[in-house]
């Protein structure tokens, strides 16, 4: 596995990076900035920029659909912004909200949007037909992001309230509220499977989130700063995040640990996104600056461990049980970490105002080819995640509620009962039947996962 680099850093931009995404044909990359402007940068191939300045204010949030042929951008001038990624620029304006518009996210299936405001509300629109359709309002406070699951069922916000909210677009109706302790979510993303969420909070952590259970799964607390975005891998199995330390770090989400620690920008990364394909992320700081990074095969990770049974694991960060790995993984990252701006060649900014035509910007847009040649070699210590039950001696993992082998063999037994009620089936009532049949795949689960637990449990105690 090989460590990500960077590729291409842009210049562009004359304020802070608040938000980037990528185009799902992985051909363009969108940057929003509180300088008031969008850019669009051409990857594949690697031409002229382009940027829109049609909002009045610092524009928070840049979604591309997920056919790649519109762009949405959220304000605050309470706008949102509907463009055609192409050289004319052309735009059709929401007037969505009574205060800063903070986040605007797409169906999967292309049909609706739904927008987060400083009015303390959760809007939802017709992507097609710029139609108001409802409202959720049930937070106290500023809605900083809400974004839709992958079926488009379901939608998540969370707000300066400290909650984290999950809404049925159905029923409108608010289904469960997280709570956050210490802090409020600034920023939240999907897991691609749809059953859990990562959330990056303000009080420098960050979290995976059942929705099938209503609980919380991994707590990491390795930022120093508040992290400001979080972006799941589309094969779900690698966590990014961005925080206001300036690093960019990859958690493994089936181990439960960190991967990578990634430096480069001067300031607070702000933004942070994954490709359609996985193949790159990008990043965005207060340093108006925007990196496209390989990822190099780092989330390809191999395992044994099933979907099923890899996501009721609970797995929390704890001061008391974290145990220090500095000399059995040492992670160096060749990362560039830039202390001046380098040479760099200019491509042309195109400017597009709301109604005017397109002119050739001043300022330079830098498209900056990064190797790995004489970087820096910084190496990381990573810390191991437990759950709380867990206690630590002498590196030794001890002193669990119940034995887990216990645990196993209790919970093959009920496995066994279940599957001879599920033999006799035929004298049984067919709704009855199939809720012995869901008891079973529900039991296998369970095994699976503490089995799972227990093979953790001895690499660990190898180790």
């Amino acid at each position: 596995m090989e460590d990500p680099s960077l590729q291409i850093h842009f210049k562009g931009h004359k304020d802070s990076i608040t938000c980037v995404d990528f185009n799902p044909t992985g051909k363009q990359l969108a940057s929003c900035s509180m300088d008031a402007c969008l850019m669009i940068w051409n990857i594949k191939p690697q031409t002229r920029a382009y940027k829109f300045s049609g909002h009045k204010d610092a524009v928070f949030c840049v979604r591309f659909s997920p056919t790649g042929e519109l762009i949405l951008t959220a304000s605050r001038d309470k706008t949102v912004k509907l463009w055609i990624p192409s050289i004319k620029g052309e735009s059709i304006t929401f007037r969505a909200h009574t205060a800063a518009v903070r986040w605007v996210d797409v169906s999967a299936d292309d049909s609706r949007i739904c927008t987060a405001s400083s009015d303390k509300s959760v809007k939802v629109w017709s992507l097609h037909r710029q139609k108001f359709l409802f409202s959720l309002n049930q937070h106290v406070n500023w809605v900083r992001c809400c974004r839709f699951s992958p079926d488009s069922r379901l939608i998540i916000s969370s707000s300066d309230d400290k909650t984290i909210k999950l809404w049925d677009t159905e029923t409108q109706g608010c289904v469960h509220t997280f709570q956050e302790a210490g802090g409020f979510a600034s920023h939240l993303d999907f897991h691609p499977n749809g059953n859990c969420f990562a959330s990056g909070s303000t009080n420098c952590t960050v979290k995976l989130w059942d929705l099938r259970m209503n609980r919380l799964l991994q707590h990491y607390d390795d930022h120093t700063g508040p992290v400001h975005k979080v972006a799941c891998h589309p094969n779900g199995h690698v966590l990014l995040s961005a925080s206001e330390d300036s690093t960019l770090k990859i958690f493994d989400l089936l181990e439960g640990r960190p991967l990578f620690t990634l430096q480069g920008h001067q300031g607070p990364i702000t933004a942070a996104a994954f490709s359609a394909s996985g193949d790159h992320f990008a990043s965005g700081g207060s340093d108006e600056q925007v990196f496209l990074w390989r990822t190099n095969g780092c989330a390809r990770i191999t395992t044994n461990i099933p979907d099923n049974s890899s996501h009721p694991i609970h797995t929390t960060s704890n001061p008391d049980s974290s145990i220090s790995r500095d000399k059995s993984i040492q992670i160096n990252s060749h990362l560039i970490c830039p202390k001046s701006d380098p040479q760099v060649t200019s491509s042309e900014v195109h400017e597009k105002a709301e109604k005017p035509s397109f002119a050739t910007s001043e300022a330079a847009v830098d498209f900056h080819e990064t190797t790995n040649s004489g970087a820096q070699n910084p190496t990381t210590s990573v810390k191991c995640h437990f759950p709380p039950d867990f206690r630590t001696h002498s590196g030794v993992i001890s002193s669990m509620t119940l034995p887990l082998t216990s645990n196993v063999n209790f919970l093959q037994a009920n496995s066994k009962t279940a599957s001879g009620l599920e033999s006799e089936r035929q004298n049984v009532p067919p709704p009855l039947s199939t809720t012995l049949e869901h008891i079973v795949s529900q039991l296998d689960i369970l095994t699976q996962t503490v089995s799972l637990l227990e093979q953790r449990l001895t690499l660990l105690e190898n180790k």
